[in-house]
């Protein structure tokens, strides 16, 4: 009996040294989409408003992402938000003073830790096994994903990922 397997499309670019100096735009979701990092909230709310609503598991979360410069000193965080059911990541990886690259883990194992992290402390995986990435390609494109996340939690009805 011949079964045709399904194959699974990629999601990383081909042949990309994900350890290359530069801005990724990263996006986790949890398994099934639960709704797990906020308490019940009706409305959308804007960033600074949105921190006071985090669950007990939101707030683990938004101290790992916090964490990953300490964990990865070529990393830097420069946006983030922490969705019901999703995060979304402005990450860097950084050069030297002199514009080298510097040796840095690659974006994978970055999310593998940050999920592994948060995972340990709750007890169990809340995450989908795979995360998808966007490598930023200008300043233009940066500036977009920069916009994209602030107004994210306003947008929460209307977010792709929305699951009430």
């Amino acid at each position: 009996m011949n079964k045709k397997m399904t194959q699974r499309k990629k999601n990383r670019l081909t042949d990309y040294d994900y350890s290359k100096p530069g801005a990724y735009f990263i996006t986790i979701c949890t398994d099934k989409r639960k709704c797990l990092f906020w308490r019940k909230n009706e409305h959308p709310l804007s960033k600074p408003e949105y921190t006071k609503q985090l669950s007990e598991y939101g707030k683990l979360v938004d101290k790992a992402i916090n964490d990953i410069p300490d964990h990865y000193p070529f990393v830097s965080v420069d946006k983030y938000v922490v969705m019901p059911n999703h995060i979304h990541i402005l990450l860097r990886i950084n050069t030297d003073e002199n514009g080298r690259p510097m040796v840095a883990p690659t974006i994978s194992t970055v999310i593998q830790q940050t999920k592994g992290v948060v995972s340990k402390k709750i007890g169990y995986s809340v995450w989908q096994k795979l995360y998808y990435d966007h490598v930023v390609r200008n300043s233009v494109d940066y500036e977009e994903i920069w916009n994209y996340i602030d107004q994210n939690p306003l947008n929460w009805k209307k977010d792709k990922f929305y699951n009430p």
